[in-house]
């Protein structure tokens, strides 16, 4: 091994930013009355998602694998459901085969939960904490590249109005229509026929030509997805083919993903199959679930609304650098 590999990737000014960061961030979410809480890092719930593959532990004690988690949720939701109130957590995350200059297999996530609020309330909450943020970092003496923003509200964007050639709205595009936009505009054009499901189709043009430009030159909310993209958020009561979800960009890089929280644990089952049955069509296994967070719910979830946010891609998008490991001490590599 070479000796310089002991070292971490980013410099010393980055950890005393981060630390200030955090510190910022406790204290927005302690002024607003939400607890800071820590639940498990290793579990035998996990939420299931089609697009997010866990790390699992094998324990020759324990019959059930265990899984570390890919956000803290489902023992957050466990904590609402015990009577909690509001609720916050800076907390590590694990998510398989995601490596890169935007991502890192273990990182660094916010996530938090208000009692009686909605997504449009979280998407308030999400900006001022954004901004708040910004304040420390325009104090680094460090960073030349950091965002500027105007004082105009963060921009919102419905998922249905913001593809491109489909001015009547992707949602009642039928799946040759699709394909026929894959086609057109992205770089799989030539097994663009051979997709026939629609939610891949729609990543793929979400992917290709509409986030590079979310979130330029002024962050921006996308809300409204699909419901059959977003397993523990509510149907939108204003748009049946909808669900109450949003993700904030900032500078074409999605920082947090947002949900008014599905508190129907019959319909969280129901969900939780059809995520299944399409990790099974991609050739993944599937996932026991997390039964433990369906007991939860039956007990009762209150109403609630919650943010998960990536917090090492936040800092990268207020200082204006592109590479997590200028974020990180020691990414996957160097672990």
């Amino acid at each position: 091994m070479p000796p310089e590999l002991w070292r971490p990737t980013c410099e010393l000014w980055m950890l005393q930013l981060r630390a200030a960061l955090l510190t910022a961030t406790r204290a927005f979410f302690d002024e607003r009355g939400y607890l800071e809480v820590e639940t498990p890092l290793l579990s035998h719930d996990i939420v299931v998602d089609a697009h997010l593959e866990p790390f699992t532990v094998a324990d020759a004690a324990d019959q059930e694998p265990l899984f570390l988690q890919t956000s803290p949720e489902a023992g957050m939701k466990r904590l609402l459901a015990a009577g909690s109130g509001s609720i916050f957590q800076v907390t590590r995350s694990f998510r398989k085969a995601e490596q890169g200059t935007r991502h890192n297999p273990e990182f660094t996530m916010l996530e938090w939960y208000g009692v009686d609020t909605t997504y449009h309330d979280q998407m308030r909450l999400t900006e001022e904490l954004v901004r708040h943020c910004g304040t420390v970092i325009d104090k680094c003496p460090n960073i030349s590249g950091a965002q500027k923003w105007s004082n105009a509200a963060f921009g919102r964007l419905s998922y249905d109005t913001a593809f491109p050639d489909s001015q009547s709205g992707i949602l009642e595009l039928t799946i040759p229509q699709l394909q026929a936009l894959v086609a057109e505009h992205t770089t799989l054009s030539e097994a663009a026929h051979a997709i026939e499901n629609r939610d891949d189709l729609l990543n793929i043009l979400l992917a290709e030509c509409v986030e590079p430009h979310l979130g330029k030159p002024h962050p921006q909310f996308l809300c409204d997805y699909p419901l059959s993209q977003a397993a523990l958020a509510e149907q939108n009561a204003a748009d049946e083919r909808t669900a109450c979800r949003f993700e904030l960009y900032i500078d074409g890089l999605e920082i947090c993903n947002g949900y008014q929280e599905l508190t129907d644990p019959h319909e969280l089952q129901q969900r939780d199959q059809l995520q299944n049955a399409s990790r099974t069509a991609h050739q993944t296994d599937s996932l026991p679930g997390a039964k433990h967070l369906i007991a939860a719910m039956q007990s009762g979830l209150p109403k609630c609304s919650g943010v998960a946010l990536g917090f090492d891609r936040l800092i990268m998008s207020l200082t204006g650098l592109h590479d997590i490991s200028k974020i990180i001490a020691f990414p996957q590599e160097r672990a």
